[in-house]
């Protein structure tokens, strides 16, 4: 572990390389995108002013700063985490302890939602779009960033979620199109919606002790259960979506690697229709499954 007098004294560049080597040392393999995160979070300067002030000298408290972050990292904890703050589609996102770290695989979420609305002509509509399980709001946030017309309903079983995607969505201006209800996926909702959203839990339990220190300890694991097969909540999310499509509405959910093909199956077995390929993230793994409640 670095100690304070190591960071103390060395200039602003001195200390990103010195923490960058460090976090290198220790296996981490984003130590250069994390030491300059941390060393800015430190020290209240963006890249600009990380460059312009390259060869200004740390502070005592500026070090001691630092030090705390720098063994939290150390220790596993994410980046994300320590600056309570994640960018997803392009919006910064508040996070709590209640919410999942949102990840790049779940922009596929996104698009292919955005994908379907448009192909159909609809995404210029007043959409009624529902979020199931928002954690931070990421996926409905993004795409009422995307569909000016559209209103959100999002919902989670956690109060403390629900209270950190109001604030996302109050800091990003879209609090007047965003509407927020504590239940279980969509059982509280009513009415129709032409497109159902989700990223739920889909880890099996049996799966959990054995996911990366970030994600194990520091994500809630109640996001990440699914059960002991991991479709536990595709089971009741679907069924009550089948329930709550307009005619012709989308559902877009995000799955695990392996499990594409088992949700397709209970997306037909409720009588909703695949809507193609699922959409690979950048690993190539099919993650968003999608489907349609057919017109009538």
């Amino acid at each position: 572990m670095f100690s304070v007098s190591q960071f103390a004294g060395q200039t602003i560049d001195a200390t990103r390389r010195a923490l960058a080597a460090r976090l290198q040392s220790a296996g981490n393999d984003s130590a250069e995108l994390d030491a300059r995160l941390l060393t800015g979070a430190a020290l209240g300067l963006d890249l600009t002013g990380m460059i312009s002030g390259a060869r200004r000298i740390l502070t005592q408290d500026e070090a001691n700063h630092l030090e705390n972050l720098a063994r939290r990292r150390l220790a596993g904890e994410p980046v994300a985490r320590i600056l309570g703050i994640k960018e997803f589609w392009g919006l910064p996102l508040h996070l709590s302890s209640a919410t999942l770290v949102p990840r790049p695989d779940t922009e596929t979420v996104v698009e292919r939602a955005l994908e379907l609305l448009r192909a159909d002509g609809a995404a210029g509509r007043a959409l009624r779009i529902a979020d199931l399980g928002t954690g931070s709001g990421a996926i409905l946030l993004a795409l009422l960033s995307e569909l000016p017309h559209a209103h959100g309903f999002a919902t989670d079983i956690s109060a403390e979620a629900l209270k950190t995607a109001s604030r996302n969505a109050a800091e990003l201006g879209l609090a007047d199109r965003a509407t927020w209800i504590a239940c279980d996926y969509g059982s509280a909702l009513t009415g129709t919606f032409d497109l159902i959203v989700s990223n739920p839990p889909y880890i099996s339990s049996a799966e959990i002790a054995g996911l990366d220190i970030e994600v194990r300890t520091h994500d809630p694991r109640a996001a990440l259960d699914g059960g002991a097969d991991g479709l536990d909540a595709y089971r009741a999310l679907i069924s009550q979506s089948t329930g709550l499509l307009t005619s012709g509405g989308f559902l877009v959910v995000e799955v695990g690697q392996g499990q594409s093909a088992d949700v397709e199956a209970l997306m037909t077995a409720s009588g909703l229709s695949p809507t193609g390929p699922p959409k690979a993230d950048l690993g190539g793994v099919p993650r968003a499954v999608s489907a349609r409640r057919l017109p009538r």
